[in-house]
């Protein structure tokens, strides 16, 4: 039988709610044995509390215990990070250095981000994880390794799949035992409870009286979408203890404290994917959907430009009654400003959507006081991709 309460007081974890029940019971159940785990739920959910459950609940507890963020490792050093290199393997490879899959043998990875690798590493760890085998960069001798793998993404894997992004043979093999963590929009009884364990908290670290809700902020707070789920709620908890002089919190308080969710595009929800899409997703979706329309429009007008493409000629006499024709129109100067006019249009749509995505990334990594993994984590993407366009926009903080 699984003492479920003593594994929360434990890793403090807080809820009730029947699904987080569960995924702390498939925990505990598959610890005991070195099944690959795949935990599955958006950021900001706790998913790093489960591998250290399945870890401390197993017979390699005494073993070492990683945990790896894969979105934080520059492409370039990955595999050197996982694998180890040799001397002399790479610019700056002055000593040969033990790789995570080497110095954790006989305890427990973490990888956390997995979907963020690039496909030339998910080959590399196929293979650790169907045979324990791996190579050093820059070495041609083979190694084995006993690590147990727990995976986790937030990230909607068959989507990956799809756009080729993500092995689908690694995808299966990770997901020998998937353990999904419900959001928090989805445990609207467990919203209470966090804040005020996180009220309590906070009163205690700044020597304050606990901050309390007003049954209608309480039900403000159960129905907003928490897109940063647990994350977010703690860190709004936060600004309302130290800023707020009353303690009493009234719906008027609250919302100063909760970012409008701007209305968009309805997406109905399939309850056969674990993954659910925030609105964040969706403007990204939105945005990236522009970016490939603009590529597609400006490939068009280079055909157009190059004579690859005919262009609009007079209608044939064919099938058609003839007409007095009392205006001549001149078909060179029409094609002449149709592709002028789609020349300019794409040129303002690809200035505008920069202008955006630059906008938005600048708004993160100000509310995050520069804070690239912050500021990630707040746009949903990775802290290299974050990097790549800080670096395209010349961004200064």
């Amino acid at each position: 039988m699984i003492d479920i309460q003593s594994i929360k007081q434990r890793f403090g974890i807080i809820g009730n709610d029947s699904n987080l029940n569960r995924a702390i019971e498939v925990a505990v159940q598959v610890a005991a044995t070195d099944l690959t785990v795949f935990i599955n739920g958006e950021s900001g959910t706790g998913k790093d509390v489960f591998p250290q459950i399945i870890h401390q609940n197993s017979a390699r507890k005494h073993g070492p215990y990683f945990a790896i963020n894969c979105g934080a490792i520059p492409e370039g050093t990955i595999d050197s990070e996982l694998f180890g290199h040799e001397k002399g393997s790479f610019t700056g490879a002055y000593d040969t250095r033990k790789g995570y899959f080497e110095v954790a043998d006989g305890g427990t990875l973490f990888l956390d981000e997995v979907a963020e690798l690039p496909l030339a590493t998910q080959a590399r760890l196929l293979r650790v994880l169907e045979n324990g085998e791996f190579i050093k960069v820059g070495s041609s001798k083979i190694q084995k390794t006993n690590v147990r793998v727990v995976a986790a993404t937030n990230v909607n894997i068959p989507t990956a799949i799809e756009k080729g992004r993500f092995r689908e043979d690694l995808y299966y093999r990770l997901n020998t035992v998937p353990i999904h963590i419900p959001a928090l929009r989805e445990r609207k009884d467990d919203i209470r409870l966090l804040f005020r364990k996180f009220a309590s908290d906070f009163a205690e670290k700044y020597h304050i009286p606990a901050v309390q809700l007003t049954p209608e902020a309480l039900t403000m707070l159960e129905n907003y979408r928490w897109d940063g789920n647990i994350r977010q709620l703690k860190n709004v908890t936060e600004q309302i203890s130290i800023i707020e002089t009353e303690r009493v919190i009234t719906p008027e308080i609250l919302m100063n404290y909760l970012p409008t969710q701007t209305a968009l595009p309805v997406i109905i929800k399939d309850d056969s994917k674990a993954d659910t899409i925030s609105e964040r997703d969706i403007l990204y979706k939105v945005l990236f959907d522009m970016k490939k329309d603009i590529t597609e429009l400006r490939k068009t007008v280079d055909e157009l430009t190059s004579g690859q493409i005919p262009m609009a000629a007079p209608a044939t006499q064919q099938h058609i009654t003839p007409i007095k024709a009392t205006t001549v129109i001149d078909y060179d100067n029409t094609q002449d400003a149709e592709v002028e006019y789609l020349q300019e249009k794409q040129t303002s749509d690809n200035l505008s959507l920069q202008d955006k995505e630059n906008e938005v990334i600048i708004k993160a990594l100000r509310k995050y006081n520069g804070k690239r993994k912050d500021a990630a984590k707040e746009l949903g993407i990775s802290e290299r991709t974050l990097y790549r366009k800080i670096k395209e926009y010349d961004i200064k903080m």
